[in-house]
């Protein structure tokens, strides 16, 4: 009689098993083949497997790291003053890298993430300082045009089919141009804006410790983002479509759909984080976030999602984001020149893609 293949091997090698004369282990069918598997692996197949299912723990360990080394060297970079700074510098960036991560996990890549963040951001000054347009409403108006800047995006990458790359590189000169046009390169102080616009600047003491309502605000977006990607029909979609898009296709998945509101959800992102820059800033300034494009996808890749899509979370993202300004803070506390901070930078981008890569062979 011809055995039939299991989950844990051939028919052949379950039905070898007793024939050698060997007791089965108990457990059930295929437990014979499950333990030979489980015998079989050395312990860095054992880390590939546990990275490639809990992509946030290298940037844990990076960033617990991190905090213990330039706590040792300086003991200033401990101390709640500093903290606060840290975490204030990185709710931008970090907030951004959300639109980012879900744009990577489809295995795209958004160079225009700035210039939507700036575009958004001058919207919502000039609509308040120019026509009087109340806060809330002024608000509303600078999240549709980053939710319209994305959507642009996901139009031309899913009915033009035009790589993400060069897409989003077109659109950052485009939204850049807008923006410097529309506002003619003016900075617009806080007190030119109504105070609803500024509130994203608000402190909150928590004891020695001060956060910001804009912190506040990142951490919200990260709680919704977050549990849409683990706990909806959406988020798997999302997953799936970046791990194999093909194959989701023929499963039934309508992957343009998927395509277009990860670009379009990813613009809402950046024109709510625009808020949070505002108050972050002290004012709308057109030049306020040079670096967003290079600094969102590096706090992304060091936090564990793969360029290659499929893997990945918007928790490894935020800790990636810490991990990026503790360098930085950390080296400067130090009096290390700040192009060691580059340096470190991109000895650690280099460092997660390689590591990525080794994961992604658990696959095979």
């Amino acid at each position: 009689m011809t055995s039939t293949p299991t989950e844990s091997g051939t028919g052949t090698d379950a039905a070898a098993g007793p024939a050698s004369g060997s007791p089965a282990p108990a457990g059930g069918p295929g437990s014979a083949a499950e333990v030979l598997g489980a015998r079989s692996h050395t312990p860095a197949q054992r880390i590939q497997h546990l990275l490639h299912s809990q992509p946030a723990i290298s940037p844990a360990l990076i960033l617990v790291l991190t905090v213990i080394v330039f706590g040792i060297l300086n003991s200033r970079f401990l101390a709640p003053e500093t903290l606060s700074l840290m975490v204030q510098q990185t709710a931008i960036v970090a907030g951004l890298a959300v639109g980012q991560t879900l744009i990577i996990l489809t295995a795209g890549i958004d160079l225009s993430v700035g210039a939507i963040a700036i575009l958004s951001m001058m919207v919502m000054a000039k609509v308040s300082f120019d026509k009087g347009v109340p806060g809330w409403l002024a608000l509303l108006v600078g999240v549709v045009v980053g939710a319209a800047a994305g959507a642009l995006n996901g139009f031309l990458v899913t009915k033009v089919k035009l790589p993400p790359f060069i897409v989003t590189l077109g659109t950052l000169s485009i939204f850049t141009a807008i923006a410097l046009l529309y506002t003619k390169g003016r900075l617009i102080q806080a007190s030119q804006m109504p105070d609803f616009l500024n509130w994203t600047g608000k402190r909150i003491p928590i004891g020695s410790f001060n956060a910001t309502t804009g912190v506040l605000l990142v951490l919200v977006i990260y709680l919704v983002v977050g549990f849409a990607l683990s706990q909806s029909a959406w988020g798997r979609h999302v997953y799936a479509t970046g791990d194999d898009a093909e194959a989701s296709r023929l499963a039934g998945i309508s992957v343009t759909r998927v395509l277009f509101s990860v670009y379009l959800v990813a613009g809402i992102v950046y024109g709510i984080t625009a808020w949070a820059l505002i108050g972050r800033s002290g004012g709308a300034d057109p030049n306020a976030i040079g670096q967003a494009n290079l600094e969102s996808i590096t706090a992304v890749v060091i936090g564990g999602t793969s360029l290659f899509g499929g893997r990945g979370g918007v928790l490894g993202t935020l800790l990636g984001a810490l991990i990026v300004q503790s360098f930085a803070l950390g080296l400067s506390l130090a009096g290390v020149d700040d192009q060691y901070r580059v340096l470190a930078i991109g000895i650690l981008v280099i460092s997660a893609v390689a590591i990525d890569q080794w994961i992604r062979k658990v696959r095979a």
